[in-house]
């Protein structure tokens, strides 16, 4: 049964794709990636738009030959099913649409929609804009991955697809950032922090991902979650990040003034003890038979 999907959706697919190959992850996860696309009936202006073929024409020459031979099954489905969409409305492919499965099908890394496709009276064709990228429907303070409806299976391995989501819970806190921008930071952060702990999902694998849900969650911290989203903090150095560097500016100048307030406290409790030991000194008393046995010696 054919799957409707919108063009946002199918480049959000590619996007995780090529996340996932780029990222070294196990062809079971790129073969669960390509699964859904199998369902999917291709028309020219979603290749277009989407940029899917470029995506998945990478994969035709992966290391795994059942992920090289599902990517060659799509293709080639995708060029049959425009055929199809043409001779259905009665008309030819127009000239733009080879190139729309050719950027699939022969490797092009132009853009499908890089020129515009002419038409018989020599008029160019203007292609439809890209759509925009899908808005989160709830306010910003209630945002995590549920409720924007994303999809966190990105690897064959649940832990880490629970860590996905945590990352993408953080991040997408108090943002209005689209939920496909989200989820693609949130990958790689996940990624940097799976391979920075030998591709284990240990103990302390899990112990940073929690801590860096909780610095990127901190009221005060928008420049953090900003700084990650806009990729001027990339995913990498924020996994390697100390815990002073991870906190808000506001929370280090705290921090800063909290340990003068300490240090200028300890400073005074020495003065005053210093103090209290001088004034508690006693002397021994000299006996008064000390004078008087001696008091010739002070007659003139």
């Amino acid at each position: 049964m054919a799957t409707t999907m919108t063009a946002a959706s199918l480049a959000d697919s590619g996007k995780q794709i090529v996340k996932a190959a780029e990222g070294g992850d196990p062809p079971s996860t790129l073969l669960s990636l390509l699964q859904p696309l199998t369902k999917f009936t291709a028309t020219e202006d979603l290749l277009r738009q989407s940029k899917i073929g470029i995506a998945v024409n990478k994969l035709r020459q992966n290391k795994d030959p059942k992920v090289a031979q599902q990517a060659s099954q799509l293709i080639n489905k995708w060029k049959i099913d425009v055929k199809g969409s043409a001779k259905h409305k009665g008309s030819s492919p127009a000239p733009g649409t080879a190139r729309a499965v050719g950027a699939a099908a022969h490797g092009a890394s132009r853009d499908a929609t890089s020129s515009p496709a002419p038409k018989a009276d020599g008029i160019v064709k203007k292609e439809p804009a890209a759509p925009a990228a899908r808005k989160s429907k709830v306010p910003p303070e209630k945002r995590d991955f549920k409720a924007d409806e994303v999809n966190t299976a990105l690897t064959a391995d649940p832990a880490r697809n629970a860590c996905i989501g945590l990352i993408y819970n953080g991040l997408a806190y108090l943002s209005t950032v689209p939920p496909s921008n989200v989820i693609t930071i949130a990958r790689s952060v996940e990624l940097a922090c799976y391979e920075s702990h030998k591709q284990d999902t240990s103990a302390a694998y899990k112990q940073k991902i929690r801590s860096l849900f909780q610095n990127l969650k901190m009221k005060g911290n928008e420049g953090l979650r900003r700084d990650v989203l806009e990729e001027k903090i990339g995913a990498k150095r924020f996994v390697n990040m100390t815990s002073d560097e991870l906190k808000s500016q506001e929370k280090r100048e705290l921090d800063e003034a909290l340990e003068k307030e300490n240090m200028s406290k300890a400073m005074t409790a020495q003065e005053e003890k210093a103090i209290s030991t001088t004034q508690n000194l006693t002397f021994p008393r000299i006996p008064q038979t000390l004078f008087e046995s001696h008091t010739d010696l002070l007659q003139v």
